[in-house]
């Protein structure tokens, strides 16, 4: 199949690689140089222009930073070039009312969409064993799911246009909110007295386990390797995190729903992002709460 990829960065351009990995023609598009050699070396076809990525593309699939982005990109680019009747598919993390708004411009257009934001990170985007959450008719995500099962190891169909960044933002809000709750328990742990790897070893067979203990410990040294072991590079970027709970506290604002500790954990990664490190891992949390 032809598919023209938007958006070659940290995400995009493993997905796209896996794409091309996968037997697809990718046409590949990103504004950095870097990006579109890169793309060109895992088999994808690089071009300077959206338009002539799109120009024969049968899916069109965009992994890009924003919500303004995404609005932009669709509305001036993809749905002016892309053939009658191609399969759109955004990747990116964006709002809800983005995502119906892009959503709604394809469809007036007779081009099925969905949106179908990631979870699983960098490591996931390269291995091809990302979690997709989509939204979109039956229809879509039926073609759809092929496409993003050659990026991923779960494609779960969430609802209706939109549900698949409701389910990002859900997901991520819990997530950013369990980390800090585990880095917190670490620290005081360590405070008490005890050793890291016996706590672990505890807490990860007790009614505490959660994902990030047992898959993602914030400590080093203790559980699987994760960026913790690393000095807190790579992973999921603390910049990203904020982002990800900014949108569900604007969701959580625009819907009436009282979310304290998805706010608290905005308030603690906004702080921690603002004291320079928001390149590094969100586990990196830990730090402030050693201090």
């Amino acid at each position: 199949m032809r598919i023209a990829f938007i958006g070659l960065g940290n995400m995009g351009g493993g997905m796209a690689a896996n794409l091309a990995k996968a037997g697809h023609r990718v046409d590949a598009f990103d504004l950095a140089d870097a990006a579109r050699e890169r793309a060109r070396v895992a088999g994808c076809v690089p071009h300077t222009s959206i338009a002539t990525a799109v120009a024969e593309a049968e899916v069109v699939v965009t992994m890009l930073p924003d919500g303004k982005i995404v609005r932009a990109v669709y509305e001036r680019d993809v749905l002016e070039w892309v053939p009658a009747g191609a399969l759109l598919i955004d990747c990116s993390t964006i709002d809800v009312a983005s995502a119906r708004a892009v959503a709604d411009l394809a469809a007036a257009k007779a081009h099925p969409m969905v949106d179908a934001p990631v979870s699983g990170g960098i490591a996931a985007a390269n291995a091809g064993t990302l979690t997709f959450m989509v939204g979109g008719d039956d229809a879509a995500f039926a073609a759809a799911e092929p496409i993003l099962a050659a990026m991923g190891k779960a494609v779960i169909h969430a609802g209706g246009a939109g549900a698949g960044q409701a389910a990002k933002i859900c997901n991520n809000m819990l997530l950013g909110a369990s980390m800090v709750a585990t880095a917190e328990a670490f620290a005081m742990a360590e405070k008490l007295g005890l050793d890291l790897q016996t706590f672990y070893d505890i807490s990860s067979k007790a009614s505490g386990q959660c994902w990030s203990m047992t898959s993602y410990c914030p400590v080093p040294g203790v559980g699987p390797v994760t960026p913790a072991d690393n000095a807190y590079q790579g992973g999921f970027a603390t910049a990203l995190m904020l982002k990800d709970l900014r949108l569900a506290m604007a969701a959580a604002a625009d819907t009436g729903a009282n979310v304290p500790m998805g706010k608290r954990a905005e308030e603690l990664y906004a702080a921690f992002a603002e004291a320079g490190n928001a390149a590094l891992d969100f586990s990196a949390i830990i730090g402030t709460l050693r201090e």
